[in-house]
């Protein structure tokens, strides 16, 4: 048979490569954006109690309405904002299936869609399936500041969406208060919808305070806001997270999503709901990330890597310019190979494969897997 790809540039994702190879070369594998270590008992226990109560058949398409409520109450809490549990908040299969069925719902053969590289690595193809167009604006390392004048320039009539992530994976950079005021101007008055991208809102450091987008009334306005348990509580295979929007943009949204999962895995929505009763599950993230962060760069502060530590996530870049001037994506395999410590070549995530002689590591890991990997480094 012969067919036309619908994504003919798209291959196997740097995360496999990395990984495969990290696990032929027996490599410690701080390239994938996964925590080594296991989940709180106490959620896992709650599934186990879910499934045995009979929470085993279809949950509603929107997810299960205590897991809403619970939702809705977090923004309470964490925003002084509200989310209409039963018109507003969807629970979806993970993170990624929310952005896809949002691109989905809302862009067309023509749209353009402003991102913001290095970007996460699913943007882009969903909007090529769409028929849009990728506008990309290209971020600078070490510290990856927005130009809004450049933003200004790129909008137009055929600007249908603008996607942020913050904090942003891969480069550990946030957006601060003025970054948010900025882009709420640039956007009054048109119809262009705001994808936030927010699975890392409880991981930022330094006791700064994460700017969600529905903090800004205008911007909450035209905002999806999309997050994710599974970073949240450490079991990111449980593939669970949940969006915010409006009512009017929510319906859009489910009239793609009913067809494409339907519905969330049952058991798993009784369990964190129970879960989310207790907000020091999620208060507490940012302090126990920030103590990784901060073992991790003191352990290889006499490196030759140059650091600019991380303001959020669990990742964290570091530029080997000193080491080597290989490509990113030659230093990163050759870490792996004859080093065993696996990492990610940030180029990927840029415009044209911009190299900025930076890698990604994460490092949502045990401390002694950190203390570990910091030997390593050390005497490269």
């Amino acid at each position: 048979m012969q067919h036309n790809s619908k994504l003919p540039n798209v291959g196997t994702t740097i995360f496999t490569v990395m990984s495969a190879l990290a696990n032929q070369y027996n490599a410690l594998n701080l390239s994938q954006g996964f925590p080594n270590f296991k989940s709180d008992q106490k959620l896992m226990d709650l599934v186990t109690q879910a499934m045995n109560s009979g929470y085993n058949q279809y949950a509603p398409m929107a997810g299960s309405i205590e897991l809403r409520i619970a939702i809705a109450k977090k923004f309470d809490l964490l925003y002084q904002t509200s989310y209409h549990p039963e018109t507003e908040i969807t629970v979806t299969a993970g993170a990624t299936q929310a952005i896809y069925t949002i691109i989905s719902a809302f862009i067309r053969p023509n749209d353009e869609v402003i991102i913001f590289r290095p970007a996460y690595d699913c943007y882009e193809p969903t909007i090529e399936l769409n028929g849009g167009k990728t506008i990309s604006i290209q971020l600078e390392a070490p510290n990856y500041f927005v130009d809004w004048n450049e933003v200004a320039q790129k909008i137009n009539s055929k600007t249908k969406m603008i996607i942020i992530n913050t904090p942003q994976n891969p480069s550990g950079s946030v957006f601060t208060k003025d970054d948010m005021l900025k882009l709420q101007e640039l956007l009054k008055g048109t119809d262009i919808i705001l994808l936030s991208d927010e699975v890392y809102e409880h991981i930022i450091f330094d006791g700064e305070q994460h700017q969600s987008a529905c903090l800004f009334p205008d911007l909450k306005s035209r905002t999806f806001v999309v997050a994710s348990f599974g970073k949240t509580f450490h079991n990111t295979g449980w593939k669970v997270g949940y969006c915010c929007a409006p009512k009017e943009l929510m319906n859009e949204f489910k009239k793609v999503h009913q067809f494409n999962v339907f519905c969330v895995n049952h058991p798993m929505q009784k369990a964190l709901a129970d879960y989310l009763q207790q907000p020091n599950h999620y208060l507490e993230l940012s302090q126990f990330y920030q103590q990784k962060r901060d073992l991790f760069l003191s352990l290889i502060k006499d490196s030759r890597f140059k650091i600019t530590p991380a303001k959020g996530t669990y990742f964290q870049v570091l530029d080997y310019s000193e080491i080597t001037n290989e490509p990113d994506a030659d230093f990163a395999k050759r870490l792996t190979i004859d080093h065993k410590i696996a990492s990610i070549p940030m180029s990927v995530f840029n415009e044209n494969n911009l190299d900025n002689n930076v890698l990604r590591f994460c490092f949502a890991k045990t401390d002694e897997t950190l203390i570990q990997a910091a030997k390593i480094l050390n005497h490269i």
